[in-house]
Protein backbone atom coordinates (compact mmCIF):
# COMPACT_ATOMS: atom_id res chain seq x y z
CA UNK A 1 0.00 0.00 0.00
CA UNK A 2 1.34 3.42 -0.95
CA UNK A 3 1.92 5.81 1.89
CA UNK A 4 -0.38 8.47 0.47
CA UNK A 5 -3.20 5.89 0.35
CA UNK A 6 -2.88 5.50 4.10
CA UNK A 7 -4.20 9.06 4.43
CA UNK A 8 -7.39 8.17 2.57
CA UNK A 9 -6.79 10.26 -0.58
CA UNK A 10 -8.95 9.39 -3.58
CA UNK A 11 -8.89 11.92 -6.45
CA UNK A 12 -7.49 11.16 -9.92
CA UNK A 13 -7.69 12.81 -13.34
CA UNK A 14 -8.29 9.51 -15.10
CA UNK A 15 -4.86 9.47 -16.82
CA UNK A 16 -2.75 8.23 -13.97
CA UNK A 17 -1.64 11.75 -13.01
CA UNK A 18 -3.39 12.73 -9.78
CA UNK A 19 -4.53 16.32 -9.74
CA UNK A 20 -6.63 18.41 -7.41
CA UNK A 21 -9.02 21.24 -8.15
CA UNK A 22 -9.39 24.57 -6.41
CA UNK A 23 -12.27 23.25 -4.29
CA UNK A 24 -10.07 20.48 -2.86
CA UNK A 25 -7.32 22.85 -1.79
CA UNK A 26 -9.88 25.34 -0.48
CA UNK A 27 -11.44 22.65 1.73
CA UNK A 28 -8.02 21.76 3.11
CA UNK A 29 -7.13 25.42 3.67
CA UNK A 30 -10.37 26.17 5.51
CA UNK A 31 -10.07 23.10 7.75
CA UNK A 32 -6.42 23.82 8.53
CA UNK A 33 -7.04 27.54 9.06
CA UNK A 34 -9.74 26.85 11.65
CA UNK A 35 -7.42 24.57 13.59
CA UNK A 36 -4.39 26.86 13.25
CA UNK A 37 -5.93 30.17 14.32
CA UNK A 38 -7.76 28.73 17.34
CA UNK A 39 -6.32 29.88 20.70
CA UNK A 40 -4.35 26.74 21.52
CA UNK A 41 -1.08 26.51 23.49
CA UNK A 42 1.09 27.60 20.54
CA UNK A 43 -0.91 30.73 19.71
CA UNK A 44 -1.27 31.67 23.37
CA UNK A 45 2.47 31.25 23.85
CA UNK A 46 3.51 33.36 20.84
CA UNK A 47 1.06 36.09 21.83
CA UNK A 48 2.43 36.15 25.39
CA UNK A 49 6.06 36.24 24.20
CA UNK A 50 5.24 39.10 21.81
CA UNK A 51 3.44 41.12 24.49
CA UNK A 52 6.21 40.57 27.01
CA UNK A 53 9.36 40.85 24.90
CA UNK A 54 8.36 42.51 21.64
CA UNK A 55 8.26 41.84 17.92
CA UNK A 56 11.60 40.12 17.28
CA UNK A 57 11.31 37.53 20.07
CA UNK A 58 7.71 36.92 19.03
CA UNK A 59 8.72 36.34 15.41
CA UNK A 60 11.60 34.06 16.42
CA UNK A 61 9.28 32.07 18.64
CA UNK A 62 6.74 31.90 15.81
CA UNK A 63 9.44 30.70 13.42
CA UNK A 64 10.25 27.86 15.79
CA UNK A 65 6.56 27.00 16.02
CA UNK A 66 6.38 27.00 12.21
CA UNK A 67 9.25 24.53 11.88
CA UNK A 68 7.62 22.25 14.44
CA UNK A 69 4.33 22.53 12.59
CA UNK A 70 6.08 21.68 9.32
CA UNK A 71 7.64 18.59 10.91
CA UNK A 72 4.26 17.15 11.88
CA UNK A 73 2.95 18.09 8.45
CA UNK A 74 5.67 16.02 6.79
CA UNK A 75 4.90 13.14 9.14
CA UNK A 76 1.24 13.25 8.15
CA UNK A 77 1.87 13.76 4.43
CA UNK A 78 4.21 10.77 4.13
CA UNK A 79 1.81 8.45 5.92
CA UNK A 80 4.05 8.15 8.97
CA UNK A 81 1.25 9.70 11.02
CA UNK A 82 -0.78 6.52 10.60
CA UNK A 83 2.22 4.47 11.74
CA UNK A 84 2.70 6.77 14.73
CA UNK A 85 -0.96 6.46 15.66
CA UNK A 86 -0.68 2.67 15.62
CA UNK A 87 2.53 2.59 17.67
CA UNK A 88 0.97 2.82 21.12
CA UNK A 89 4.17 2.85 23.17
CA UNK A 90 5.87 5.60 21.16
CA UNK A 91 2.74 7.74 20.96
CA UNK A 92 2.14 7.39 24.70
CA UNK A 93 5.72 8.41 25.45
CA UNK A 94 5.50 11.45 23.17
CA UNK A 95 2.24 12.52 24.80
CA UNK A 96 3.70 12.15 28.28
CA UNK A 97 6.75 14.21 27.33
CA UNK A 98 4.58 16.81 25.65
CA UNK A 99 2.28 17.02 28.65
CA UNK A 100 5.25 17.39 30.99
CA UNK A 101 6.61 20.25 28.86
CA UNK A 102 3.26 22.04 28.92
CA UNK A 103 3.14 21.67 32.70
CA UNK A 104 6.65 23.12 32.88
CA UNK A 105 5.44 26.10 30.85
CA UNK A 106 2.50 26.43 33.24
CA UNK A 107 4.90 26.57 36.19
CA UNK A 108 7.02 29.21 34.46
CA UNK A 109 3.96 31.35 33.75
CA UNK A 110 2.78 30.86 37.31
CA UNK A 111 6.14 32.00 38.66
CA UNK A 112 5.98 35.05 36.41
CA UNK A 113 2.50 35.86 37.71
CA UNK A 114 3.76 35.65 41.28
CA UNK A 115 6.61 38.11 40.71
CA UNK A 116 6.24 41.83 41.17
CA UNK A 117 6.99 44.18 38.31
CA UNK A 118 10.21 45.21 40.03
CA UNK A 119 11.36 41.59 40.12
CA UNK A 120 10.71 40.96 36.44
CA UNK A 121 13.76 41.06 34.20
CA UNK A 122 13.59 41.99 30.54
CA UNK A 123 14.27 38.88 28.44
CA UNK A 124 16.91 39.11 25.76
CA UNK A 125 16.20 38.54 22.07
CA UNK A 126 18.41 35.49 21.57
CA UNK A 127 18.02 32.36 19.51
CA UNK A 128 16.49 30.56 22.47
CA UNK A 129 13.09 31.87 21.40
CA UNK A 130 13.29 29.85 18.21
CA UNK A 131 14.17 26.67 20.08
CA UNK A 132 11.42 27.21 22.65
CA UNK A 133 8.86 27.59 19.90
CA UNK A 134 10.19 24.54 18.07
CA UNK A 135 10.09 22.42 21.22
CA UNK A 136 6.55 23.52 22.02
CA UNK A 137 5.13 22.31 18.70
CA UNK A 138 7.31 19.20 18.58
CA UNK A 139 6.01 18.26 22.03
CA UNK A 140 2.45 17.92 20.73
CA UNK A 141 2.05 14.66 18.78
CA UNK A 142 -1.71 15.30 18.56
CA UNK A 143 -0.84 17.85 15.87
CA UNK A 144 -0.38 15.03 13.37
CA UNK A 145 -4.03 14.07 13.85
CA UNK A 146 -5.10 17.61 12.96
CA UNK A 147 -2.87 17.50 9.89
CA UNK A 148 -4.33 14.19 8.72
CA UNK A 149 -7.87 15.44 9.26
CA UNK A 150 -7.20 18.64 7.28
CA UNK A 151 -5.48 16.90 4.37
CA UNK A 152 -8.20 14.26 4.11
CA UNK A 153 -10.82 17.01 3.68
CA UNK A 154 -9.80 17.64 0.08
CA UNK A 155 -7.59 14.79 -1.12
CA UNK A 156 -8.44 11.21 -1.98
CA UNK A 157 -6.98 7.70 -2.12
CA UNK A 158 -5.42 8.08 -5.56
CA UNK A 159 -3.91 11.50 -5.00
CA UNK A 160 -0.29 11.61 -6.11
CA UNK A 161 2.73 12.83 -4.14
CA UNK A 162 2.79 16.16 -6.01
CA UNK A 163 -0.71 17.14 -4.91
CA UNK A 164 0.00 16.01 -1.34
CA UNK A 165 3.18 18.11 -1.32
CA UNK A 166 1.35 21.19 -2.66
CA UNK A 167 -1.39 20.87 -0.04
CA UNK A 168 1.16 20.36 2.74
CA UNK A 169 3.27 23.36 1.70
CA UNK A 170 0.16 25.50 1.46
CA UNK A 171 -0.87 24.55 5.00
CA UNK A 172 2.66 25.19 6.28
CA UNK A 173 2.46 28.66 4.70
CA UNK A 174 -0.83 29.28 6.51
CA UNK A 175 0.84 28.29 9.76
CA UNK A 176 3.74 30.69 9.19
CA UNK A 177 1.36 33.55 8.39
CA UNK A 178 -0.72 32.74 11.46
CA UNK A 179 2.20 32.75 13.90
CA UNK A 180 3.72 35.85 12.33
CA UNK A 181 0.34 37.54 12.54
CA UNK A 182 0.04 36.76 16.24
CA UNK A 183 3.58 38.00 16.87
CA UNK A 184 3.13 41.24 14.91
CA UNK A 185 -0.30 41.96 16.37
CA UNK A 186 0.48 41.33 20.02
CA UNK A 187 3.79 43.20 19.84
CA UNK A 188 1.97 46.43 19.01
CA UNK A 189 2.47 49.15 21.65
CA UNK A 190 -1.13 48.96 22.85
CA UNK A 191 -0.98 45.23 23.57
CA UNK A 192 2.43 45.51 25.24
CA UNK A 193 1.21 48.34 27.44
CA UNK A 194 -1.89 46.36 28.34
CA UNK A 195 0.29 43.38 29.19
CA UNK A 196 2.44 45.46 31.52
CA UNK A 197 -0.66 46.74 33.31
CA UNK A 198 -2.27 43.30 33.65
CA UNK A 199 0.81 41.07 33.54
CA UNK A 200 0.01 39.04 36.63
CA UNK A 201 -3.55 38.36 35.56
CA UNK A 202 -2.52 37.43 32.01
CA UNK A 203 0.31 35.15 33.13
CA UNK A 204 -2.01 33.50 35.65
CA UNK A 205 -4.59 32.73 32.96
CA UNK A 206 -1.86 31.47 30.63
CA UNK A 207 -0.52 29.22 33.40
CA UNK A 208 -3.98 27.75 33.87
CA UNK A 209 -4.46 27.13 30.15
CA UNK A 210 -1.06 25.46 29.85
CA UNK A 211 -1.83 23.29 32.87
CA UNK A 212 -5.16 22.20 31.40
CA UNK A 213 -3.52 21.37 28.08
CA UNK A 214 -0.70 19.49 29.79
CA UNK A 215 -2.98 17.42 32.01
CA UNK A 216 -5.24 16.76 29.02
CA UNK A 217 -2.35 15.42 26.96
CA UNK A 218 -1.13 13.24 29.83
CA UNK A 219 -4.63 11.95 30.42
CA UNK A 220 -5.03 11.01 26.76
CA UNK A 221 -1.73 9.12 26.97
CA UNK A 222 -2.74 7.15 30.06
CA UNK A 223 -6.29 6.35 28.91
CA UNK A 224 -5.40 5.18 25.40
Amino acid sequence: MKLHRMLGFRCNNGKGNPVEGFDSYLAIAVAFFIVTVSPGPANIAVATVAMHSGRRPGLLFGLGLSVGLAFWGMVAATGLGVILQSTTTLLTLLKLLGGAYLLWLAIQSGRSAAQSNAEMQVRTTTGRWFWRGLLLNLSNPKAVVAWMAALSMGLGQDTGPYAVAVATLFCISLGVVNYAGYALTFSLPGFMAGYRRSRRWIEGVVAGLFALAGFGLIRSALTR
